[in-house]
């Protein structure tokens, strides 16, 4: 839901200081720039008190790098550290697309090809059991057309505590968490689920539908693609991204673990406006899992940007252009969204979404965590944001995607 922000007393006000003859001409040009910057600033602080959201950071980007940065808010409420735009805490779902990239670095290395059958590399058998005799491909699980879906089996074995603490002191968070004791790997959790004899599997684990056809959102698609590249490669999938991703594009504060990354500048997380989430990991820690900053984001956000106009780093132009290709069609979905601007699931690039509108990116949310991440190959415009607050009202619902909003709004005038 948007927010409609008004702001013709301040442009009245610059209007008559640019027209001042009295302000030298050195600071003519750069005036118009910060007076929006702080108008940004100023605007921001508003939305955040409305007061259901904690803390956030935003990133807007282009294709030069970053037009602006800002934290708001605390990343501990109680000791009031706050939260900048070095704060770190996990983003949730905008994890995938780091997926998408190391699955398309893989395929440039000769590693694997999206249209493999994943059976050619897993060490045990994923098959629909509705169609047994239809492979599942790469490109299926990128694309979330596999016909693989989440059960409850994975919403509640995937979130593990970081500390050992009374499982029974949470269920009033209304989360669902394990003991650090249960932490595995990919490849030993995902055959519990997937596998016919794992502990955990069931056939309603899969569509009724061949697989490729119809798109199913699928976090564990996902993290089965990571475990895919990984027998590909022989790469842990953190090594992988960390060396083809995250070192290349400097993003120093970023990481899949809170080993890899400064825990001093790691923001709590809260159910609601007051009450404190325990630190938790991912079992499936590529579906959701990596823990940066905005000021890191930024950075990925721009190698974006320039990739879709054929100017990426990381990838070759064709790999990137395959990256971002739509890769479905109108009947892969029973319906979907085409006004809504920050649908990430109109259509699929690999491990991507484009929205209606045209605008490239994901969405995220876990325990604690809202994060949106979407650019406009049009005006080569990125915007950023994750907050440290579950949505836990329509109210709060409404700040979030204000902030989100307000970002565009001010886009234009400070790209300029």
């Amino acid at each position: 839901m948007k927010i409609f922000l008004t702001l013709s007393l301040f442009l009245i006000v610059l209007l008559t200081s640019l027209s001042n003859p009295k302000i030298p001409d050195h600071r003519s040009s750069s005036a118009p720039l910060l007076l929006s910057k702080d108008s940004l600033t100023q605007t921001l602080y508003k939305l955040y008190d409305e007061g259901y959201i904690n803390g956030f950071s935003v990133a807007l980007v282009n294709a030069e790098g970053p037009i602006y940065l800002k934290g708001v808010g605390y990343m501990d409420v109680i000791s009031k550290k706050p939260y900048t735009d070095s704060t770190i805490q996990n983003i949730a779902s905008i994890s995938k697309t780091f997926i998408g990239i190391s699955l398309m670095k893989a395929q440039e290395l000769g590693k694997l090809s999206l249209d493999d059958p994943i059976n050619s590399y897993l060490p045990f058998k994923v098959i629909n059991p509705y169609f047994p005799e239809k492979e599942i491909t790469i490109r299926h699980l990128a694309t979330h057309t596999s016909s693989i879906t989440d059960t409850k089996f994975y919403n509640k074995k995937s979130y593990v505590l970081k500390d050992d603490i009374p499982l029974d002191n949470l269920k009033k968070l209304g989360e669902t968490f394990n003991s650090p004791s249960s932490k595995t790997s990919l490849l030993e959790f995902l055959p519990k689920i997937l596998d016919p004899n794992g502990e955990y599997y069931r056939k309603k684990g899969f569509l009724k539908e061949v697989p490729g056809t119809k798109f199913d959102y699928s976090n564990i698609g996902a993290t089965l693609a990571a475990l895919v590249l990984e027998q590909a490669t022989g790469i842990r999938f953190d090594e992988f991204s960390a060396k083809f991703i995250l070192t290349p594009l400097e993003m120093d504060s970023s990481g899949w673990s809170y080993e890899q990354i400064d825990f001093s500048m790691h923001s709590k997380l809260y159910a609601d406006k007051e009450s404190e989430l325990p630190f938790y990991e991912l079992i499936t820690y590529p579906d959701g899992g990596m823990r940066t900053t905005a000021k890191d984001m930024g950075k990925y956000l721009t190698e974006l940007i320039n990739a879709k106009s054929g100017k990426g780093t990381l990838l070759k132009p064709d790999s990137y252009k395959e990256y971002f290709k739509k890769q479905l069609n109108k009947s892969h979905f029973e319906e979907r969204d085409s006004v809504f601007p920050y649908n990430d699931e109109y259509n699929m690039g690999i491990f991507i979404g484009h929205s209606g509108n045209g605008a490239i990116g994901h969405t995220g949310g876990d325990p604690g965590v809202s994060s949106l991440m979407f650019f406009d190959p049009k005006t080569g415009i990125g915007r950023f944001l994750m907050i440290n607050t579950s949505l836990s009202s329509q109210e709060g619902v409404n700040e979030f995607f204000g902030i989100m909003d307000t970002l565009g709004d001010h886009a234009n005038k400070l790209s300029q």
